[in-house]
């Protein structure tokens, strides 16, 4: 654990989070803008671009740039939000995460920085003039990378030891001329002293011993604030930053600049901007002539030839060294060659060279996308000093029954930009190709989310930040399961404790499942939004009136894929207790009730499966009985595919008492176990399915038509037949939308009304890998189109896994999908072979769209490369 006490556990947004927001009405983009950020001490933790902290982010190393022209440094990264004219929240700049080790021995990251002036503007008001239609317009749309006039600045870090940082920082000018850059690596303490009534005390930063050829700066907490929140006392001790000597030392505090933001004065004298104010503006009485403070930087001017480069080599140490700089190159090529070791031993044989890269891609940024998440709610609400109380209005807003949480632990973010918080599901699913290369991590991970101080008592667990109350699929049982037997395959053996510890957490999440949304109790299930946003005709988030209830196939689809995987959970724990074995029963009967509640609806005139069209809808019930079925083909009615398991007799031979009672079961309640559990005489096995096979060819015959849901690039959330033929309810229509929607059911993200995405995706190949093994070649059927006639169901689910690896990949025609039509990824020597993981892709040719960091779950395609090239 040494290893990962500095990691890139830096956000590169902290402005414009829920965490930062102190406005009485929650609009959290509009209280803390990127202008202001510059500015404002953040209370809840730092950002920066290619930035390091310690595990408890009590300092922080990070980049800054300056190219003569821009109206401000370089700190962080620049986006827009969804009033600003764009689909979503957006980061408007170029920069890519290359690579890096599960222990950040090594790191490897990239910033495209123009050297014309950053057209903050001129983005801003064409993509208001827009108004969330048509293509968004990007950084590159602009112009700005024309002729190449920009410089590449990679940032590489390599480990000496655990605690001995080793900086490599080039900028190449990739232009025809001769250009200015100044660059400027940051240290500072975050500011954890500022926020009581009695100010704390501050840790320093002042001018440190020299060595040969090298300037160093001397960070020391010694005498500083202690963090409060821990069960142990936590202090750095001392940190050099050594760096070349042609550079010049710049201080300030860590402080708000309340003149400039709120026009008032303030109590300090230096503050967080001062090296904005400094560089860029010339004000140099803006920075501490006592050369100390809470922050520093070093300041390097560089005119870089064209086609050249300029190094900075730096290093960050407790040690005093006396030649700190002569082996960094040495330390940092050695860290990358064993990261090649590494890789290639992770790489499956059967990949491409291709399918390498991008596999290694993947997996840098799922671990860059780390970040150490610094919340009290209880404390949020409050707030920090008496004296200045929050709102009161902010006890109605928002995660207002979440004063448990409390978290100061690394975590995984769908990304470090737009999502710079944890999001539940996201998470269960980052956990499937972490644990490819680093099992222990993954557990750790899927089991935060059940820890005291993140899952609620009632059992709930957390959604995201901007409401920890909504609902997010119930997938975290399957990533506990999927997680389990992938470190047990790589290990030989299954780590118990973590199963079990999990196990009993699910129970209670599973217990809140049953108790919130199956109001009738009947096992169908209504649940809200569950990640899908816009996927219907109405919100599903929003209370409806008149005491209608939707009853959804999806969320109900859910529950049987959650009791199946407790049922597998169970019966592999008692294979050492017993005592589980009556549990992996009742998940079993739970199951079925589930299965048949879906077609049968307790003996009512609808059921959720609707025999006519051979596919799964959501019902809405009005309390005199009456029923409106909601016609769309989409994901909602797919999901209950993802019930499925095989039982083999053989298999739970040992198993006497689950064994006996479950075909007691199946025999003495056909009626229910007909429908969902399915018996293969010559296999002396059961299929545990929802639909039976006749059902199930139907939907697949859907599922894998091109005019329906299955792509050249995956499967769509929306039937392409709504294209043509728009569902209509009352004022509202569902039409096929495979890119970016116009329809903003829930906020300015609402995607799932034709794009591809990876997590329900790879679900159904999931599922369809499960059924394949279990009904072998007794069920096939073929792909339109594909001149391979019929196939089982496992080859199938590696047709669509192969459709999936292929969005990233270079096709036939030397072109990725995911850069669709921009020229510069396809073509640019020294852009193509770099890629982004997207938010969802779009439905007919796999380009990416939304956020384009979203590395999270779209770094699922890791874990195909894995599966299907072993």
């Amino acid at each position: 654990m040494l290893w990962r006490r500095w990691g890139p556990y830096v956000s590169e947004r902290s402005w414009g989070t829920v965490r930062e927001d102190y406005s009485p009405n929650g609009a959290a983009w509009d209280f803390l803008s990127h202008d202001a950020a510059r500015s404002k001490a953040y209370r809840w933790g730092e950002d920066g671009m290619a930035a390091i902290c310690d595990r408890y982010q009590l300092l922080v190393f990070g980049l800054a740039l300056w190219n003569g022209k821009d109206p401000i440094l370089k700190e962080r990264v620049f986006g827009l939000t969804p009033s600003e004219g764009n689909h979503g929240e957006d980061v408007k700049d170029y920069y890519f995460y290359l690579d890096s080790t599960p222990t950040h021995s090594y790191m490897k990251y990239l910033y495209k920085y123009p050297q014309a002036r950053y057209p903050f503007e001129w983005l801003l008001d064409e993509n208001r003039r827009r108004g969330g239609q048509g293509f968004e317009f990007e950084l590159l749309d602009t112009g700005i990378f024309e002729e190449n006039r920009y410089f590449d600045v990679f940032v590489e870090y390599g480990k000496a030891s655990a605690e001995d940082m080793c900086v490599r920082i080039e900028a190449i000018n990739r232009g025809p001329d001769s250009a200015p850059l100044h660059i400027l690596p940051q240290l500072w303490f975050r500011n954890i002293w500022g926020w009581s009534d009695r100010r704390g005390a501050t840790p320093v930063i002042s001018d440190g011993p020299t060595a040969e050829g090298t300037i160093s700066l001397l960070a020391d907490d010694a005498k500083a604030e202690r963090l409060k929140n821990l069960p142990f006392d936590y202090e750095l001790g001392k940190r050099y930053l050594y760096a070349q000597a042609d550079g010049k030392a710049l201080f300030t505090d860590n402080e708000t600049n309340a003149q400039r933001l709120f026009g008032i004065p303030s109590a300090y004298r230096y503050f967080k901007d001062a090296f904005h104010s400094a560089v860029v503006n010339g004000e140099q009485d803006a920075v501490n002539p006592n050369r100390s403070g809470t922050k520093a930087c070093l300041h390097y001017e560089y005119l870089v030839p064209a086609g050249g480069s300029v190094v900075l080599r730096l290093r960050l140490t407790p040690e005093m060294l006396n030649s700190p700089l002569e082996d960094v190159d040495k330390i940092i090529n050695q860290r990358r060659a064993e990261a090649d070791e590494f890789y290639a031993v992770i790489h499956p044989p059967k990949a491409t060279e291709d399918e390498k890269r991008v596999q290694r891609q993947a997996f840098a940024g799922l671990l860059w996308s780390k970040q150490i998440y610094l919340f009290d709610v209880n404390e949020w609400f409050d707030g920090d000093n008496p004296k200045y109380p929050p709102p009161g209005s902010r006890q109605l807003i928002r995660n207002k029954h979440w004063r448990h949480l409390n978290s100061m632990r690394v975590l995984s973010m769908p990304d470090k930009w737009e999502y710079p918080w944890f999001a539940a599901w996201d998470l269960a699913f980052h956990t499937v190709p972490f644990a490819l290369i680093d099992p222990e991590f993954a557990k750790e991970q899927l089991f935060l989310m059940l820890f005291e101080q993140f899952q609620h008592p009632s059992g709930q667990i957390p959604a995201y930040e901007w409401e920890f109350s909504d609902l997010n699929p119930p997938v975290h049982a399957w990533a506990v399961w999927r997680v389990y037997n992938m470190d047990k395959t790589r290990a030989g053996k299954g780590d118990r404790e973590f199963l079990e510890k999990c196990f009993h957490k699910l129970l209670i999440n599973f217990a809140w499942w049953v108790n919130k949304v199956d109001s009738a109790g009947n096992n169908v299930f209504e649940g809200g939004f569950l990640g899908l946003d816009n996927i219907t005709v109405i919100d599903r988030s929003e209370k409806l009136p008149g005491g209608a209830v939707l009853e959804q196939s999806d969320a109900t689809g859910w529950m049987g894929m959650f009791c199946l995987n407790l049922m597998r959970i169970a019966l592999e724990l008692a294979k050492e207790n017993k005592a589980y074995e009556s549990l992996a029963l009742k998940f079993f009967e739970h199951y079925i009730y589930i299965g048949a509640a879906m077609k049968n609806m307790g003996g009512r005139k609808y059921s959720l499966w609707d025999e006519d069209d051979g596919f799964f809808y959501d019902v809405l019930r009005f309390p005199d009985g009456s029923f409106n079925k909601f016609r769309v083909r989409s994901l909602v009615g797919i999901v209950p595919l993802y019930a499925a398991e095989t039982l083999k007799l053989d298999d739970i031979e040992t198993f006497q008492e689950f064994k006996t009672n479950f075909l007691w079961f199946v025999k003495n309640r056909k009626q229910l176990t007909d429908s969902c559990c399915h018996y293969i005489e010559r296999k002396r096995q059961y299929e545990l399915t929802i639909v039976d096979e006749g059902q199930m060819r139907r939907m697949l015959i859907r599922l894998l038509g091109s005019e329906e849901f299955l792509s050249n690039y995956g499967v769509r959330s929306l039937s392409k037949y709504h294209g043509e033929h728009p569902f209509v309810f009352g004022n509202s229509e569902v039409h096929y939308d495979p890119a970016e929607s116009n329809n903003k059911i829930k906020g300015g993200n609402s995607n799932w009304r034709g794009p591809i995405w990876f997590p329900t995706t790879f679900l159904i190949i999931e599922s369809l890998r499960t059924l394949g093994a279990g009904y072998g070649d007794d069920f096939k059927l073929a792909i339109p189109g594909d001149p391979r006639g019929e196939q089982n169901l496992l080859e199938i689910a590696g047709e669509i896994a192969n459709r999936m690896i292929s969005i990233f990949t270079r096709g036939a025609d030397g072109r990725r999908p995911v850069y669709g039509g921009t020229a510069k990824f396809q073509e640019d020597p020294y852009w193509k072979d770099l890629i982004l993981f997207y938010e969802f892709y779009h439905g007919d040719n796999g380009a990416g769209l939304g956020a384009s960091h979203q590395t999270g779950w779209s770094a699922l395609v890791a874990a195909l490369i894995e599966d299907w090239r072993r």
